[in-house]
């Protein structure tokens, strides 16, 4: 197997490429730096109550926050723990929130989308994930087993055959199994030992299943990866080949993430090196046959998610890339961020705070922001720059983005990579790598708080 270097961000400045890495990766505009403490419970219920009024669909997120053992990778929200005392109280208080929650959304929006993201969330046994899909379906109206999309982010080292069969049985059809590295070294160097004969067999077992879409996610960036370990990894997934695979950039953050501090800083790859594994994976993935989308996806083409990226479907969400753009976004459980009404709102971050505030009756909103019409306008932009790598002004009034014009022009002054004018912008499929960049132009809220580098997490 040739590790040949890949070449399409050659000619790329390198202060642009370190600019990207750095970026939001823009599951919501403004990012979650915007919300703010003073949107409350009050703002809350005025903001559900305007998005049952408004009739929209809805897609529904449940955070999980245990996580068996400590990957020092991850900068998701996360509990290391196993006690299942811990785990079953947990429950409970999802369940209290749930029923709260429903009471409020009235009429009832249909549920088009339900996501379980983590931390793991099959650390809940079968049994477990049964009472919450229960409590989930008496108290929201589910759309049709065959128009309702359902997910689950997966720890394969948790996961057995029978498990998957369960979770079918369950109504799940949509799984994500994160791999991250399938190297020995790698995986020991962020205590994440996981085999990938268990994991080809757990794939097995749910394509016999029936599971419409399979996912793997990979983490490019951590310790002691290198070209020739890396293309084992990639030989691993492509003999797999699941319908998905979302390449995650990792960032060393030891000071917010204290997992990290075990990390030796010297076995990182530095950031061409990064840039290699990035763009190894866009070429074998695409030489694949796979689908690039957006910033970070691949798809094959008969996938949904590739589907909604070739008819102008696709969105994005705290989840990341979705395929339903017009569904409202309810988040349940400790950090869970939603988005109704036209306000952001997000959950007490720590297990004890969630469950103090749901066990005495109280909504966990912690902070959150209401869009303004120049909020919404930015976030499309900034959304289609994410999902298609272009924009249109053709209908807004003459200059409305002049200055932002001058800036992108700036970027790339020659057009090589980016085409702009007073018509909208293009990024080349050379410039793809750069879409955060761009992105950020448009971002009217980034001078106004730190902008923390980006992290491995969902909610970042």
């Amino acid at each position: 197997m040739t590790t040949a270097e890949p070449t399409s961000s050659a000619a790329l400045p390198a202060d642009l490429l370190a600019r990207e890495m750095r970026g939001p990766r823009y599951t919501s505009y403004p990012t979650a730096l915007a919300f703010d403490t003073r949107f409350g419970v009050a703002d809350w219920c005025q903001a559900v109550r305007a998005s049952a009024r408004g009739g929209e669909a809805l897609s529904l997120y449940v955070h999980i926050p245990f996580c068996a053992s400590n990957c020092f990778y991850c900068g998701c929200n996360r509990v290391i723990s196993r006690s299942r005392t811990r785990i079953r109280g947990y429950l409970e208080s999802l369940l209290h929130e749930i029923e709260m929650q429903a009471r409020l959304m009235q009429p009832p929006p249909e549920v088009l989308q339900l996501h379980l993201g983590g931390g793991t969330p099959n650390s809940l046994t079968t049994g477990e994930l049964a009472v919450l899909l229960e409590a989930l379906r008496n108290r929201f109206r589910f759309a049709p087993d065959e128009r309702l999309e359902c997910s689950m982010e997966v720890d394969p080292r948790l996961a057995t055959v029978d498990d998957i069969d369960v979770w079918r049985e369950l109504g799940f059809n949509r799984l994500s199994f994160g791999v991250q590295d399938v190297d020995a070294v790698v995986q020991t160097a962020i205590n994440r030992r996981q085999s990938s004969d268990h994991l080809a067999e757990l794939t097995a077992a749910a394509r016999q299943a029936g599971f419409s879409s399979l996912n793997y996610d990979l983490v490019y960036g951590l310790p002691m990866q290198s070209p020739a370990r890396f293309e084992a990894t990639l030989d691993f997934v492509l003999a797999q080949r699941p319908d998905r695979v979302a390449a995650y950039h990792y960032a060393h953050l030891p000071a917010r993430f204290p997992a990290q501090r075990a990390i030796d800083e010297q076995t990182l790859p530095n950031q061409t090196q990064r840039q290699w594994l990035r763009e190894r994976i866009h070429q074998r993935l695409c030489q694949a046959g796979y689908v690039a989308i957006g910033l970070d996806h691949y798809a094959l083409p008969g996938d949904e998610l590739a589907r909604a990226f070739a008819g102008g479907r696709l969105h994005r969400n705290f989840q990341g890339y979705s395929t339903l753009p017009d569904c409202e976004l309810l988040g349940l459980g400790a950090s869970a961020i939603s988005r109704l009404g036209g306000c952001y709102a997000q959950n007490e971050a720590t297990e004890q705070g969630y469950r103090l505030a749901v066990d005495t009756g109280h909504y966990p909103v912690a902070r959150g922001y209401r869009l303004t019409d120049e909020d919404r306008l930015r976030a499309a932009v900034i959304e289609s720059i994410m999902c298609r790598g272009e924009a249109d002004f053709s209908e807004l009034p003459s200059g409305r983005f002049a200055p932002e014009l001058e800036r992108l022009r700036a970027l790339d002054p020659a057009q090589t990579w980016l085409e702009c004018g007073p018509w909208g912008l293009r990024v080349s499929e050379a410039g793809r790598s750069l879409l955060r960049v761009v992105a950020m132009v448009f971002d009217a809220h980034l001078g106004r708080a730190e902008v923390p580098a980006t992290r491995y997490s969902r909610l970042a």
